[in-house]
């Protein structure tokens, strides 16, 4: 391995709530199941680190269960922190899955959304990844689009349109890897075929920079140089969509830090993301051992 994933996202705790269908307003349905564990940028992280990166969080963790159980849990799986706890607690989100996989998002904020009192060094070997959501704090965007050294990873979330179109374009312009999904790619561009929004994207970054678009069960388009390729997903039987994006990038992290080509890299980012959601829960991201077993059958 090269350099380390330095994640300057947000760790929440994840509420997970199975569900057969979301209730309708003013409503009420009973969950099948009920899962507390931490989620939002822990899965990026520990689907690198099961792949073998060394992985380092800079985000915020508190003072309380939610942020013990944070800590925890990163240091599970081997990700290290550099930021001192804060004073309030990390916040949560609750998670509604329904029957056909799909999940709906409800987020409260806490401590991941601190600004800590500074980044660490960041060497040129390092993959800066920067979460959508973190730009939706002017403060704490300022301060992560402030590092020097290292090539960014950029995923701009679900939040994308809220996100100031200052703090956007100067994030664009530090990106070297664009990783959206294919809602995001269309909200962000208006075209609803993936690979003209792909293209369209790639022009908004610099010269030599990567658009990947997710797109699900069918795999990822991968944009660079204007030219669009298609690197197909793999057909498995679907028990939980949450955190398959999430494994998605941090095994595409993982990949491009022990110098794999990016078509290579996604197909193996494809693969973790099959695997991720035949299993139930938001951090699902397979081992190294798993997605190589996977990819060889």
């Amino acid at each position: 391995m090269i350099g380390r994933l330095v994640h300057t996202g947000q760790v929440v705790i994840d509420l997970v709530l199975r569900v057969p269908a979301l209730p309708p307003a003013g409503g009420d349905v009973m969950a099948s199941s009920t899962t507390l564990a931490a989620g939002g940028g822990f899965n990026v992280m520990a689907a690198a680190a099961r792949d073998g990166a060394a992985v380092v969080y800079t985000g915020g963790h508190g003072t309380g269960p939610h942020g013990d159980l944070a800590r925890a849990a990163l240091a599970a799986e081997g990700v290290t922190t550099s930021a001192p706890i804060s004073a309030v607690d990390t916040g949560i989100c609750v998670v509604l899955v329904d029957d056909s996989g799909e999940r709906t998002f409800v987020t409260g904020s806490g401590a991941e959304t601190a600004v800590s009192g500074s980044l660490p060094q960041v060497s040129a070997a390092d993959l800066l990844y920067v979460s959508g959501y973190s730009l939706l704090v002017p403060e704490k965007a300022e301060q992560i689009l402030a590092v020097s050294g290292g090539a960014v990873l950029l995923d701009p979330g679900p939040l994308v349109a809220d996100i100031d179109p200052d703090l956007w374009s100067r994030a664009l312009a530090r990106t070297c890897v664009l990783s959206t999904n294919a809602r995001e790619a269309r909200l962000l561009t208006g075209r609803s075929d993936l690979s003209a929004a792909a293209l369209e994207l790639g022009t908004r970054l610099h010269e030599g920079a990567i658009v990947l678009v997710r797109d699900g069960a069918a795999g990822c388009l991968v944009a660079r140089s204007g030219a669009v390729e298609v690197v197909p997903g793999f057909a498995v039987e679907a028990v939980d969509t949450n955190g398959a994006g999430d494994a998605h990038c941090g095994v595409l992290a993982a990949a491009l830090l022990r110098g794999e080509d990016v078509l290579e890299a996604a197909r193996r980012a494809n693969a973790a993301a099959a695997l991720a959601v035949t299993k139930a829960g938001p951090a699902t991201g397979p081992t190294a051992a798993e997605i190589d077993r996977f990819l060889v059958r």
